[in-house]
């Protein structure tokens, strides 16, 4: 079994800044990329950031120099830091991360968090 919890969502004014952290664990042989995805009430669930095991990132256009993707591989851990939060940043906040279960594992799997709100309100 894997587990991945989340946790750092809440209520922040505009102008604010949260930090969301994501831990894997249980039967984990390897992890490969690990990203932030975010979602509105009724909508798709959007790709905000990923980071691949070598630590390469990338942003959506919409949080480009406001958010930073990091990762702690020891702890198997991912954080999203979030600054200049907008109203438009609320959303429900999941985290992705792509493993293996055991060494002869095809491939990697993806599991998913499950999810935690921001809200972005005066």
């Amino acid at each position: 079994q894997v587990q991945l919890v989340e946790s750092g969502g809440g209520l922040v004014q505009p102008g604010g800044s949260l930090t969301l952290s994501c831990a894997a664990s249980g039967s984990i042989f390897e992890i490969g990329a690990m990203a932030w995805y975010r979602q509105a009430h009724g909508k798709q669930r959007d790709l905000v950031a990923p980071i691949t095991g070598g630590g390469i990132t990338r942003y959506a256009d919409s949080v480009w120099g406001r958010f930073a993707i990091s990762r702690d591989n020891a702890k198997n851990t991912v954080d999203l830091l979030m600054t200049s939060l907008k109203p438009e940043d609320s959303d429900v906040y999941y985290c992705n991360v792509e493993l293996k279960r055991y060494s002869g594992a095809y491939g990697y799997e993806p599991y998913w968090g499950q999810g935690t709100q921001v809200t972005v309100s005066s």
